[in-house]
This record gives C-alpha cells, structure tokens and sequence, in this order.
C-alpha cells in the first residue's frame, strides 16, 4: 500500500470509528489494529488521534457546505429554502456517518470545524438572498443576518431529529421546513413586538 492509499485508509477507518463511538471512545490503538498497521504509522501521518479527526472533520466539512452551495442555484426564494433544505437532509442520508461526527461538539480546540462554524458559514450564504428579499419588501435588510441562523438553525436541528427517525420520507420533511418557514416569514411584521408582560 503507498503511503497516499494507507493515509486514506486510515482516514476511513478513523471516520467510522469516530462516528460510532465519538472521540474520546476511540483510541489511536483501535484505528491501527484495524487497518493492520502499528500505531506509530498512525502517528506518522497525523501527529496522533486530535490530527486523524481534523483532517476527518474538515473533509466532512468541505462537503456538507458544497452540496449547500450547489444546491443554491437560483430561482424564487421559496425555491433557494426547498434547496438549502433538501440539500442539508440529502447530506444526513448520504453522508451519515459524517453527521454524526459534525453535530458533536469537537474535543479538538483548534478545529474550526464544529457544527455551530459550519452552521454559521451556511447562514452567511443564506443571508444575502434574504437581505434581497427583506429589501424588495421594505424591511430591514440588516436584519437578514439574524434570520439568516434562524433559518439554517431551523433547518439543522430537524436534520439532527430526522438523522435518527428517518420518517417521514425526505421530502415530506422538507415540504414541512419549508412550510414553516416560508409561511412564516409570508406574514413577518416588519417591526414585530411582544405582546406578553416581559420586554427585556
């Protein structure tokens, strides 16, 4: 085995092993017993476990917010929400030991890579379609940012839910995200208020 195919291996099995068991449950001992190597080879790639996950957590990363991206292609705003939706849900079918690993906190302190980052970075995307629609409707465009989280928010926790249901199908799931969401914001006041006793 080169040492391109024995670093992709050990990649492999380190993702499965940190999607079953997490990270702290996962030992470096395990990664090499089951690619049938020393743990020194493990060290030699990766400097040790914190090493194997960033690599694991970044790839995973790379490609949840392209298929987000890809999915963005264009079209009535309600049809950007169905695509970001089911772009997010098709990654959590496909992908999902890759989920599994992005929506548990990372132990690995300079990781940038957890799910609240990358949840952020979808917003970011998100926020500038909102703030054309905000402003084509006479609100605040400024606000854009903060719907923009909730939104994704929205989106992600329903994923982290559906990641262990499975039902109802994908696309019943997303006709509801976006039902709620878009019929939500259909009827947004442009300067909402409490009605309740508490202000602050």
């Amino acid at each position: 085995m080169t040492g391109k195919e024995r670093r992709e291996q050990l990649i492999d099995i380190g993702r499965t092993l940190f999607a079953e068991r997490g990270y702290d449950a996962t030992s470096v001992e395990e990664i090499a017993h089951k690619a049938g190597v020393s743990k020194p080879v493990v060290y030699e790639h990766f400097g040790g476990k914190e090493g194997l996950y960033a690599v694991v957590v970044d790839r995973e990363t790379s490609a949840l917010l392209d298929m987000v991206t890809s999915a963005l292609t264009g079209g009535h705003p309600r049809e950007l929400l169905e695509q970001a939706a089911f772009a997010l849900l098709d990654y959590i079918d496909q992908n999902t030991d890759g989920f599994r690993i992005l929506v548990r906190d990372s132990p690995v302190a300079q990781s940038t890579g957890t799910f609240a980052s990358l949840i952020s970075d979808i917003a970011s995307q998100v926020e500038d379609v909102l703030g054309l629609e905000f402003k084509s409707r006479g609100y605040d465009p400024k606000l854009a940012p903060m719907y923009a989280q909730m939104l994704v928010g929205m989106v992600a926790l329903t994923g982290q839910w559906w990641l262990d249901v499975r039902r109802p199908k994908k696309a019943e799931v997303a006709a509801h995200l976006v039902n709620l969401a878009w019929n939500g914001l259909s009827g947004i006041e442009p300067k909402p208020r409490l009605v309740g006793r508490r202000s602050s």
